[in-house]
């Protein structure tokens, strides 16, 4: 039985024209997205289990993110289908496919983009010691999926607008004064813009990445999120400070794991002038070797101020990251603090004063060393 034998068929049944052809169109309809569900189905089914038998985690990634997507596109395809044969339905779809086509296609578009982000970001391992390049990787690949998702949800709404012929007139029409209005609208969106172009500029020249241990503003932390207008810095008591791209573009900021991931700290100690400083070294080179968070690079002891009533000892020592070093600092100076007061309690600063000479008095009763003394005599 042909289309028109079925038709045929129902009309007798049903006896209208219009219910007929009704009735035929979501049949269907209903019949075409049925099959469509069942062969994604399937096929996904098969995709998914030679993504499993690889040892590759991108393919399942990239499979679990399109699976969603990818179903709503077949469906479509197959009402596109049955609706080239139904002109019930074919009315109905010439007005709906200028917004659903490209909302589908930018989907897909958006999610395979972002599947492919995620199993590059995947390779930037940033557990090794050294993870300045993976940092950098995944800095350069997180701000390019936001501009990328941008570009794509822009194309998607203007091809979605275009589609209505009374937007796309005066979208027309509009062209002449377009010059001005972008004016008026940079001119007040002058902010805005300008945090905008400096996520561009934080992509290209690479001034900070994820990860990086900064200090801006005066405060400490760590870069924890970097957006398209704003960075997020994560200081050590778990605030966050959210930080304009502008701010690292025009300002000076320090940023202590531009080149490594390996940084110097020191800790400064303060003892008594009469203090021996030969058993302080030894101690401090006993605690810096035992305490696992030390990379082994650098640990030295200096002496780098004398003053009337304190010596200033620095003591060097270097570990493989920031969070690291700062423990690390930590370990060093407890430790020393504790080993001072109970092997070396003398070595504690303590403030002189000064008692003054006694005076002696001469029998004639003046005071000697006093001026009225001397001019007495």
């Amino acid at each position: 039985m042909n289309l028109d034998q079925l038709r045929s068929w129902i009309r007798d049944q049903v006896g209208s024209n219009g219910a007929t052809e009704w009735i035929i169109a979501l049949g269907g309809a209903a019949l075409a997205v049925l099959v469509a569900l069942v062969v994604h189905r399937v096929v996904f089914h098969v995709l998914l289990r030679f993504a499993n038998a690889s040892d590759l985690e991108a393919d399942n990634i990239v499979l679990r993110r399109i699976a969603r997507p990818t179903r709503y596109a077949l469906v479509a395809l197959a009402l596109v289908l049955v609706a080239r044969e139904l002109p019930a339905l074919e009315h109905i779809w010439e007005r709906l496919a200028g917004f659903v086509m490209p909302a589908l296609i930018g989907w897909i578009a958006i999610t395979l983009f972002h599947a492919l982000i995620k199993t590059m970001i995947l390779r930037a391992d940033v557990s090794v010691e050294d993870n300045l390049s993976a940092r950098r990787k995944r800095t350069r690949l997180v701000i390019f999926s936001r501009i990328g998702t941008f570009i794509i949800v822009f194309i998607v709404i203007a091809m979605m607008l275009l589609s209505i012929p009374g937007v796309r007139d005066i979208g027309i029409t509009l062209m002449a004064s377009a010059g001005l209005a972008g004016l008026a609208v940079g001119a007040a969106a002058q902010p805005a813009l300008k945090s905008l172009i400096g996520g561009f500029q934080l992509a290209l020249t690479e001034p900070i990445s994820i990860g990086d241990a900064v200090i801006i503003g005066g405060e400490w932390g760590w870069i924890e999120e970097i957006r398209m207008t704003y960075v997020v810095v994560k200081v050590w008591d778990e605030r966050r400070l959210v930080v304009p791209t502008s701010k690292f573009l025009d300002e000076i900021f320090q940023n202590w794991t531009k080149k490594t991931a390996q940084l110097m700290g020191t800790v400064m100690l303060y003892v008594d002038p009469h203090t021996k400083l030969d058993p302080i070294r030894a101690k401090f080179m006993e605690i810096v070797e035992s305490n696992r968070r030390w990379d082994k690079r650098v640990k030295h002891m200096q002496v780098t101020e004398l003053t009337r009533d304190a010596i200033e000892v620095r003591f060097l020592m270097t570990a493989k990251d920031s969070p690291t070093l700062f423990d690390l600092r930590c370990d060093v100076r407890e430790a020393l603090i504790q080993w001072l007061a109970e092997e070396m309690p003398e070595a504690i600063v303590r403030q002189r004063i000064a008692s003054p000479e006694p005076l002696r008095v001469e029998s004639s009763g003046a005071e000697v060393g006093s001026p009225g003394g001397q001019a007495m005599g």
